[in-house]
């Protein structure tokens, strides 16, 4: 029988039903989790990856690639006030997939994205997208994420602006050097290979960056460095000792 915290959960008739569908046999694992669909296929995934590398089932003497597509165009996202609206998985600008435009304004998390990534024994070694090239489309899918055409037109109008005059079909692809490089090594973390791994604080201990930036190089970007805040002042009253202080 099952063991375990969560056994509680399942009844015997659901509890048979579960062991046939995934092929169980007295002495196996079965790991769940319960919560929202973004979130529980994170955590598997990380499980998945993580119990990979321990029992040594990803193998690092051979290279198996994957393409991952059809991402949805959307996702939920909660705001503070309690509502939902959706946001753009990859970014605003991938294009929908053509056979599911019908569906961008009455069912937009059904919407497949034009996207993909490229993974490598688990790894995603590569990602990119078709980009929108009709200014229509381009305004509808920043109107489902919940821009006005006022707000569009205020922050992308250089785009929308572009888009009008035509544009060819177009994408890109960005590859990670650096994760190819540590499967190659045969490492499990990234920064084994990086040239120049950065600390939490964002400084290169190798070169000392960021560093000082003189006055010329600030002028010749037209930028300058801002005085930072004065601490709030205090009025003090009373001896010099300060037994009376007031923030």
């Amino acid at each position: 029988g099952w063991t375990g915290p969560i056994a509680k959960f399942f009844e015997a008739d659901a509890q048979t039903a579960l062991t046939e569908a995934l092929g169980g046999a007295v002495g196996d694992l079965l790991l769940f989790v319960a919560d929202s669909t973004r979130v529980a296929n994170t955590a598997l995934g990380q499980l998945r990856l993580s119990l990979g590398g321990e029992l040594g089932l990803r193998p690092k003497d051979e290279f198996r690639f994957c393409w991952v597509t059809d991402f949805p165009l959307f996702e939920a996202v909660e705001l503070e006030d309690g509502t939902t609206a959706w946001a753009s998985s990859h970014h605003p600008f991938t294009a929908p997939h053509p056979d599911d435009l019908d569906q961008l304004e009455s069912s937009p998390l059904k919407v497949r994205a034009r996207a993909y990534d490229l993974v490598l024994n688990g790894f995603e070694v590569g990602g990119g997208s078709i980009r929108i090239h009709q200014r229509d489309l381009q305004e509808r899918v920043f109107e489902a994420i919940g821009l006005s055409p006022e707000e569009a037109r205020s922050k992308f109008s250089f785009l929308l602006e572009a888009l009008k005059y035509g544009a060819p079909p177009h994408g890109g692809i960005a590859l990670g050097i650096d994760r190819l490089v540590m499967i190659l090594a045969g490492d499990d973390s990234i920064r084994e290979v990086i040239a120049f791994p950065k600390t939490q604080r964002g400084t290169c201990q190798l070169t000392g960056a960021p560093t000082h930036v003189s006055d010329q190089q600030l002028e010749e970007v037209g930028l300058r460095v801002a005085d930072p805040p004065k601490p709030a002042s205090s009025q003090v009253s009373g001896d010099e000792t300060g037994d009376s202080t007031q923030q």
